[in-house]
């Protein structure tokens, strides 16, 4: 491996850090200034900027309405995500939405189950019964599940659908900031949509509301998902798995320092089954062969 490749792996290394450690950092962010704004509005506002930010690169494309069925797809599981995941944290803790939403990576070997008949193999099983286990201690069992849990879970499950269906699309050669911009401006046009038909208040209190938006605008929804796919053209999807694991991590973190949540060791340890079950799944989808191709996902 010569030092240019070395350093290209190093940087795509950081730069998935970065978008683990981004996302971690959502979820106490987002949290804290739900009372500013209704939390639809917010996700509504947040992807209309992201969309905007992207347009001067879409009006250099010829053809601008290329992947909009694909973006149309994709826009519903995404905002399913980010609509149940941001009204769950009205009724739960930032730390436990961070975990729970991190059970993305076992509800992957169910679509792929139910889309393309591939059993889960005895790993995954093991993997499921992780995080399960994990789950039952980080919200204190079924007398404990709230909501707020509860929404977070769908979230969950709407993020593994979509990296699956982004996954067929971009090894389609899909351009992908068409793609990324379909999505953002239908999930903001849906999120308004619902904002409207329940007659909520469109308004943002104050500059500190304003702020907490164009961040989560600006770095994890548009640079984390770019650096992503530029990533993922030097690392391989077997270590962007792995790295990614740490974002409820980071949530974690974020949210029993900077948050100032009680720490319980209980539900820390309930994280920590999470954690290893995600890891294990990953394991579990692991391709050596189709890794050195640097697909997008090792399933």
């Amino acid at each position: 491996m010569d030092n240019r490749s070395a350093r290209g792996k190093l940087w795509s290394d950081i730069g998935l850090f970065y978008c683990a450690a981004i996302w971690g950092s959502t979820f106490i962010v987002t949290k804290g200034a739900l009372d500013l704004v209704d939390p639809v509005v917010m996700v509504g506002i947040r992807f209309l900027i992201s969309a905007a930010l992207l347009l001067p690169w879409v009006l250099r494309r010829r053809n601008k309405t290329a992947h909009m069925r694909d973006g149309f797809i994709l826009s519903l599981f995404l905002a399913t995500l980010y609509l149940t995941q941001t009204t769950g944290l009205l009724y739960t803790s930032a730390s436990n939405s961070g975990f729970i939403t991190g059970l993305f990576i076992i509800f992957i070997p169910v679509f792929m189950y139910l889309l393309r008949r591939e059993k889960p193999t005895l790993l995954q099983a093991a993997s499921a019964a992780l995080a399960i286990a994990g789950m039952w201690l980080l919200t204190g069992g079924a007398s404990g599940f709230n909501l707020g849990d509860a929404l977070t879970l769908v979230a969950a499950a709407a993020y593994s659908a979509h990296l699956i269906f982004t996954d067929k699309y971009v090894k389609g050669n899909a351009d992908t900031v068409l793609l990324a911009f379909h999505q953002f401006w239908m999930v903001s046009a849906v999120s308004f949509g619902i904002a409207l038909f329940n007659g909520s208040s469109l308004a943002v209190a104050g500059v500190n509301g304003w702020g907490v938006i164009i961040f989560l605008a600006v770095f994890p929804t548009l640079t984390a998902f770019f650096i992503q796919m530029l990533a993922q053209k030097h690392s391989e999807p077997f270590k962007v798995g792995i790295i990614f694991t740490l974002e409820p991590v980071f949530a974690a973190v974020f949210a029993w320092t900077w948050g100032g949540e009680e720490f319980v060791a209980v539900k820390a340890a309930g994280g920590l089954l999470i954690v290893s079950g995600m890891i294990m799944g990953e394991l579990s989808k692991f391709n050596f062969r189709r890794a050195v191709k640097k697909e997008v996902l090792p399933v």
